[in-house]
């Protein structure tokens, strides 16, 4: 039976204030298993992880690790084959369309590496398209969409369209269009891949500085380096399994070991 939006809203209100949940997310023992005819691909093999509310996580892993699979589980793009995901100890794949819908519109908020920003809208409609899915008032809307443009450093750019601006630009609508309806969670996938050296470290910072200030937990599936040193924790998966998880304080250990040999 789908549920109304008060009733999905609930949902996870309750779970979070019933459980005072230091995890935003969980997952457990998760398989994921791609069939195509006889044949099959593992991309998950049984990756268990908690995620801290308000934590900046880096996943990490070569192509083909599973690194994305597990992205696309933890956001609820995608269901495992076993094992489950909870977001505030909700279990996702328990959600029926309604519920899921709500929770990608309200909940998460995805950020790509190719943008995705429709072309033909200027930076403030693209923001403000989630929160009129989202059934937000239209000037409310453009109050709350200008309010966040401003904080991404996009203030005096609402009017322009996405072929009017840099690639460090777009990158920061996009950034601004996650955060349209409030979400607990961002994820990042590739946020700097098709960004230059110095843009690039702009919008780590940015993903630390909201992080900061708006107690959002950030989560990256990542190749960039630099990612690492904003990161609470990384976790590292080869193989669909999650070999190590470690702090940028250990990295730096681990690099100054491998360099004093």
């Amino acid at each position: 039976m789908t549920a109304s939006h008060s009733q999905t809203e609930a949902l996870f209100r309750g779970e979070t204030e019933a459980g005072k949940l230091d995890h935003v997310i969980r997952a457990v023992d998760v398989h994921k298993v791609f069939r195509m005819g006889d044949s099959e691909t593992r991309a998950l093999a049984g990756v268990s992880l908690d995620v801290r509310r308000g934590e900046y996580l880096s996943i990490m892993g070569p192509s083909g690790s599973g690194k994305s699979t597990f992205f696309n589980m933890v956001g609820g793009l995608d269901k495992p084959t076993s094992g489950k995901v909870y977001i505030d100890q909700v279990d996702i794949a328990q959600l029926d369309p309604y519920e899921l819908a709500w929770l990608r519109c309200r909940k998460v908020g995805y950020i790509f590496q190719t943008f995705n920003l429709i072309q033909v809208m200027s930076c403030i409609e693209n923001v403000t398209l989630p929160m009129a899915f989202a059934g937000m008032d239209s000037e409310e809307a453009r109050d709350k969409g200008l309010d966040i443009l401003q904080r991404v450093g996009l203030g005096d750019r609402a009017l322009h369209k996405p072929a009017e601006m840099s690639g460090g630009q777009q990158q920061r609508v996009a950034i601004a269009r996650a955060l349209a309806n409030s979400p607990d969670i961002l994820l990042a996938d590739e946020p700097t891949g098709n960004l230059d050296l110095k843009t690039g470290e702009e919008i780590i910072n940015l993903f630390s500085r909201l992080r900061d200030e708006l107690g959002v937990t950030v989560i990256t599936a990542t190749h960039d380096l630099k990612m690492l040193k904003t990161s609470d924790r990384i976790v590292w998966i080869e193989d669909g399994l999650i070999t190590r998880v470690s702090t940028p304080e250990e990295m730096q250990i681990e690099i100054g070991e491998v360099g004093g040999h």
